[in-house]
């Protein structure tokens, strides 16, 4: 007896596949490399979740001071929250539920996404701190008045 469209019984009656389609139906999924826990199984569920714990710190912090009118301070905070999991990604063999995908694709992706916020953290509106000539000649010349 089949237990889903895409696998059939052999001989001695066990399912196998009978095509290379997917199941219709996915029964586990594994989890990202990375994925275990952080702290041993008896500390207690924060401390097993710390690097977590320490990006979200850090980007709230960063969000409570920008609502507090600390735009570029808060900004800042927000894209070193996400460097800060970029490089515990990258160092640490466990980060829990830090990881979400492969090494490489979430080191490159906190890693990106926190260089650009800062960046552009650094570039905003009134007296940026940072100024790359480029840019503005670049705004220039694709919007005319």
């Amino acid at each position: 007896m089949a237990r889903d469209p895409v696998s059939a019984p052999d001989a001695e009656g066990v399912p196998r596949r009978s095509t290379r389609r997917f199941p219709l139906f996915t029964r586990d999924t594994a989890r990202p490399e990375g994925g275990g826990r952080a702290a041993p199984r008896d500390a207690p569920a924060p401390a097993r979740q710390w690097p977590m714990l320490v990006v979200l710190g850090l980007v709230a912090l960063g969000l409570l001071l920008t609502a507090f009118d600390v735009f570029r301070i808060g900004t800042i905070l927000i894209g070193a929250g996400l460097l800060t999991g970029a490089v515990l990604r990258w160092l640490r063999l466990n980060v829990g539920m830090l990881a979400v995908r492969s090494r490489f694709t979430d080191v490159a992706t906190y890693g990106v996404l926190g260089v650009t916020i800062v960046l552009l953290a650094l570039m905003a509106q009134p007296r940026p701190w940072l100024q790359i000539p480029f840019l503005g000649d670049t705004l220039h010349f694709t919007v005319s008045n």
